[in-house]
């Protein structure tokens, strides 16, 4: 089946099924049984009588083959669950975590039924439309280190979709990701931990791609990929891997930091932080421990914000 749809993937135009079967040394019988479970696997395939068939949309497929096929990662990924249907990524990748799954392994689902986000706000995650990952990270790392973990997915995620749409990815801090004034990611980062080690870190992203509508209540607040830029995009991203390793080889977020700074819109705004005594202020920096560093409007003194 699948060495047929990668004589499909090569064929520019059409291939009929006599030199499908010829290449592979199949019957046409057994070409159209093939191409009958592919279009069950989720892939659109043309047929025209006397031209033969045609794989449609090949950038747009997502499942765990192409996720496989699309990632040249050393770590991240290499192990693949995926799901048509749960009710979060993270409790899944949790479930693996807690079973033994290694460093790097990949949850997605094509739609989640109970998709949250900070504050326990509710995350919408429709069919096919979004990506809906968790990773299971295992650091070696002090608990206090791991909250830059959320930045560093931040920067990756947003480097990504600019590689990917040319679009430009502001890092709302610590954790959005807007598009033009809307929200189009966001990440959830849960640990599980000790007083002095941590057993393993889980980011959830949840990216809106190709969205073609929002309900009303958050339409003027939240975005997708396919209305920013005009176009299908694909869904196969990837940018994690090189921070990851870059901040365990240096211990480090200051490598990356620059480039955080450079993404992130909340520097230089007033923000409201919450807390047993809320207060307005001014965001001045974020510091390589991943903190963001403020000027109090009602006493002008600094202090940081976890």
């Amino acid at each position: 089946m699948y060495r047929i749809l990668e004589l499909l993937r090569r064929q520019e135009g059409f291939l009929s099924g006599e030199d499908i079967g010829r290449e592979l040394s199949i019957t046409r019988a057994a070409v159209w049984k093939g191409i009958k479970k592919l279009r069950e696997e989720g892939y659109e395939i043309e047929a025209v009588t006397n031209r033969g068939y045609r794989l449609t949309n090949p950038e747009t497929m997502y499942n765990k083959r192409e996720l496989e096929q699309g990632l040249k990662t050393k770590t991240m990924g290499q192990s693949i669950y995926f799901y048509e249907e749960t009710d979060t990524t993270n409790n899944r990748a949790r479930e693996l975590a807690l079973e033994g799954a290694p460093e790097g392994t990949l949850v997605v689902a094509e739609k989640q039924t109970a998709g949250r986000g900070r504050r326990g706000k509710v995350w919408e995650s429709p069919l096919g439309t979004g990506i809906w990952m968790s990773l299971v990270l295992r650091p070696q790392i002090m608990p206090v280190e791991a909250s830059v973990l959320t930045l560093l997915c931040g920067l990756a995620t947003a480097e990504a979709i600019e590689a990917e749409t040319g679009l430009s990815a502001g890092i709302k801090w610590p954790n959005d990701i807007l598009i033009n004034g809307k929200k189009a990611v966001g990440i959830l980062t849960e640990m599980d931990c000790e007083m002095s080690e941590v057993h393993f870190v889980i980011p959830g992203i949840g990216i809106n791609v190709n969205t073609t509508s929002f309900p009303p209540e958050i339409a003027d607040i939240a975005t997708s990929l396919y209305l920013e830029c005009g176009k299908t995009v694909s869904r196969r991203l990837e940018r994690l891997e090189e921070h990851y390793e870059t901040f365990l080889r240096t211990g480090s977020f200051t490598a990356m930091l620059e480039d955080y700074r450079k993404h992130c819109i909340t520097l230089g705004k007033e923000v409201h932080v919450l807390g047993r005594e809320p207060f307005f202020a001014e965001a001045l920096d974020i510091t390589p421990e991943g903190e963001l560093l403020v000027r109090r409007a009602d006493n002008g003194k600094e202090e940081v914000v976890f």
